[in-house]
């Protein structure tokens, strides 16, 4: 019986295609916006967490906000005394033009010491490092992001050449790896040289932010812990330095991903809803136009029970079926963005399977109604109506 009536379901929708497919369409665009959405939200975040989580778990950044309080770099570096502090990176930002002939590039300027290669786990493709002589006697060198090298060279083949930084001449002694990242972004867009050659170059020898190690995972929190005391002790205010870490930065994109993940999916379900309604205006049109058909089967023997399922039935079809072309629809726009913006974006597999479900819920929700509206009609009345 169950065969049967899903037959006649399937009869009844071919039979009207393009309304049926109108029908669908409010289903197939709920779909596409609660998968489409979701899944960028959702890919995009992840890319965010990989690039943090690359740096390890026992990364410090600390800053300090307050502009009349300062550190020097020999108080940075005295930090890694405590055994709680493996190593420590000081670093100062610049802004200037960086020029080679006539190209130029808007990569970051930032004066570090040899250990920020450690600290931020910058590696090296070709070339050195920034070595602490060339911070001891102040060298004009730097090593620079393939951003930079492909915007002032056309080629990662930059080692040995010239830039320009302001009015003064560095030599390019290494080149970063592709998509080198640090605690506060990528690399692929920075200039990075001698702490000592930043702090001529700004005119100033203050040190506000520094980047830290700590021995192990599991003593970074006391790490944060002694930094934050150490800055407190400098600056006299919580509110005048800001310390954190990579599991804080992942813990605050998980909340935001979460938060945005349920805001997106509860805008674009609505679209789902009013699918629902769509769904259920049909159905009351074709228990109208069916009526003559409902009784006849009425008279020849069908129980109430049985228009009742059919009609949900359908409904339900129409809403599943569109839901599940709505995720084909889904599937590829996803592979054309991934195509065009060269991302690895997936679709979730848990929220497409909990909108086809949902798509159910409202099939059966939405066409209760007209099923019931169907399943009440008495054989007399509905023979005389038609």
């Amino acid at each position: 019986m169950t065969g049967k009536i899903i037959k006649l379901s399937l009869k009844s929708i071919m039979n009207n295609k393009m309304r049926s497919f109108l029908t669908m369409l409010g289903i197939i665009i709920g779909v596409m916006a609660v998968v489409i959405l979701v899944s960028i939200t959702q890919g995009a975040t992840n890319g965010i967490t990989e690039s943090i989580s690359s740096m390890g778990s026992d990364s410090i950044s600390a800053q300090i906000t307050d502009e009349d309080v300062s550190l020097t770099i020999e108080q940075v570096e005295e930090l890694s005394d405590n055994y709680l502090i493996e190593s420590t990176a000081p670093i100062i930002t610049a802004s200037e033009t960086i020029k080679k002939s006539s190209n130029t590039s808007s990569g970051s300027i930032k004066g570090v010491t040899e250990d920020y290669f450690d600290v931020m786990q910058a590696a090296i493709q070709s070339g050195r490092i920034i070595r602490s002589s060339d911070v001891d006697y102040s060298t004009k060198v730097a090593v620079i992001g393939t951003d930079v090298a492909m915007d002032l060279f056309d080629t990662w083949d930059a080692v040995g050449g010239t830039i320009t930084i302001g009015d003064k001449i560095y030599t390019v002694v290494g080149v970063l790896e592709e998509e080198g990242s640090s605690f506060s972004g990528s690399d692929n867009s920075s200039v990075l040289i001698p702490i000592t050659s930043a702090q001529r170059l700004v005119g100033s020898e203050s040190i506000t932010s520094f980047y830290a190690k700590s021995t192990s995972s599991d003593t970074v929190e006391m790490a944060v812990n002694y930094l934050e005391n150490y800055l407190y002790q400098l600056t006299s205010s919580e509110d005048s330095y800001s310390v954190s870490n990579e599991s804080d930065v992942l813990d605050t994109m998980d909340d935001v991903s979460s938060t945005m993940s349920l805001l997106l999916g509860g805008i674009a379900a609505i679209s789902l809803v009013v699918g629902g309604i769509g769904i259920m205006n049909i159905m009351l049109v074709s228990v109208s136009e069916r009526t003559k058909e409902i009784g006849i089967r009425k008279s020849i023997g069908a129980k109430r029970r049985h228009i009742l399922t059919q009609f949900l039935c359908e409904a339900c079809i129409l809403s599943v079926l569109g839901g599940l072309i709505g995720l084909l629809f889904s599937w590829c726009v996803i592979y054309c963005y991934n195509y065009f913006a060269e991302s690895t974006v997936e679709i979730n597999k848990a929220i497409a399977a909990a909108a086809i479900v949902f798509c159910a819920v409202i099939g059966v929700g939405f066409g209760s109604y007209p099923a019931a509206k169907a399943s009440k009609l008495q054989p007399i009345d509905a023979l005389h109506t038609a």
